[in-house]
């Protein structure tokens, strides 16, 4: 039987693994200028904690959770987004007690049974982060200037900040009852999802696709004509902070997070060019979150990027990333007797941090040579016969193709003053 990955999953080769470490080793920097320290959650959790955030109405939960019974019968789910394990963990933990101000980043893969198309796997990677106690709106403005500067640091273009506000449980409700009145006569023209969402939650109409059904949202009531006056002034102090750092953002009054904990400003920023999966990267604040999972009244703001379409803009683009695949010393051998010494200098070259390879069944010299020049080494190291009652190796230089025959007890020396 020939196996395959399971559909919505798939493997990342080592020439991808090297520019995703490079994303993570971009990220890891950035987070760790603004204070943000990481965590590491399971990757399931008991099922409730995310019918608890996410909400029992949302497509998440209703459709594309991965949920299953282990053997005492309990209910679990992997994770289907990172940061209501995050707020599970700083509650039990109490993170919250230990600084005024938490933050907080992760890295890792998370589960949706969704269609699988470009853009969207059912084994997905996020990138995020947590800010948690402060209610100021400068709060929002770190995340958000924390994540323009990861893609500009990446070297990403042609983005775009979306802003709205989704108000909180007293904007909503009001707001609610608007989008039903207005729906009432077109719902049944409409997708079968939609007319699932008019009964539960009609903002959730608001995050369709279908093309037909965006003639009748795009007219739809907006939520900047409910906001109260709290969530109102918040949102006016994020634009006024984005336009005092002169940072450009387009208002879209019908974008709603596919997740119920989000309150007060919300944010996406899209990458034009991919289609109907374009966000990068989205957040915003969830003052509600942490004292609904059973912890303490406290604030919160966050984001998460999508590190799979992070990396299909950087290949659209044709972004030069690091490869990272550059070889110290490539030691090319001829006889076992030369093998077996090259075990020994080998051990000690990586004890000096250089990177060095070889050939455990060694051929002919010249293929030895072309696997050296494949791994991009600087240096290769011959040793036969020759070299080995002379106690001594034939080093080439790969980028001047110039020899010169070396001791073996000066090799090291040599190698870490013109391997640097």
């Amino acid at each position: 039987m020939k196996y395959k990955s399971i559909r919505g999953t798939r493997d990342i080769l080592p020439e991808e693994a090297r520019k995703w470490q490079y994303l993570e080793k971009v990220a890891r920097e950035i987070f760790q200028k603004y204070g943000y320290e990481e965590i590491r959650t399971p990757i399931f959790e008991v099922t409730e904690l995310f019918q608890r955030s996410i909400g029992d109405d949302t497509d998440i939960v209703t459709k594309e959770m991965y949920t299953f019974l282990d053997k005492k019968g309990r209910s679990l789910t992997l994770r289907p987004e990172g940061t209501a394990g995050i707020i599970r963990a700083v509650i039990e933990n109490n993170l919250y007690r230990q600084k005024r101000i938490t933050r907080l980043y992760y890295l890792g893969a998370m589960y949706r049974y969704e269609r699988p198309q470009k853009g969207r796997q059912r084994e997905f990677y996020q990138i995020g982060a947590e800010l948690i106690g402060p209610d100021n709106p400068a709060s929002d403005i770190e995340i958000i200037t924390l994540t323009l500067e990861l893609f500009h640091v990446l070297g990403l273009k042609n983005l775009t900040l979306y802003l709205n506000s989704v108000g909180c449980p007293r904007c909503r409700a009001r707001y609610r009852e608007s989008l039903k009145d207005y729906f009432k006569d077109k719902i049944k023209m409409m997708c079968t999802d939609c007319q699932h969402r008019y009964s539960l939650n009609p903002m959730r109409i608001l995050d369709c696709k279908e093309e037909g059904d965006r003639v009748y949202i795009e007219k739809s009531p907006k939520i900047s004509d409910y906001l109260c006056q709290d969530c109102q002034e918040q949102f006016e102090k994020v634009k006024e902070y984005l336009h005092f750092l002169k940072i450009d953002y387009t208002l879209d009054p019908y974008m709603v997070r596919g997740l119920d904990y989000y309150t007060k400003a919300a944010f996406e920023i899209k990458y034009e060019g991919l289609g109907a999966q374009d966000t990068l990267a989205a957040g915003g604040r969830y003052d509600r979150l942490v004292h609904d999972l059973g912890g303490p009244d406290l604030p919160a703001v966050g984001f998460a990027l999508g590190v799979e379409r992070v990396m299909e803009v950087i290949d659209k683009e044709k972004i030069s990333l690091p490869s990272g695949v550059q070889t110290d010393v490539y030691v090319a051998t001829l006889g076992e007797e030369a093998l077996k010494e090259s075990i020994k200098l080998i051990r000690e070259l990586r004890h000096e941090n250089l990177k060095v390879l070889n050939d455990f069944n060694p051929t002919s010299l010249k293929a030895q040579l072309r696997q050296a020049d494949k791994w991009k080494a600087k240096f290769v190291l011959i040793i036969g016969e020759e070299e080995l009652s002379g106690k001594r190796a034939t080093v080439k230089n790969m980028s001047t193709g110039g020899q010169e025959s070396v001791p073996f007890s000066e090799l090291k020396g040599y190698l870490l003053r013109n391997c640097s």
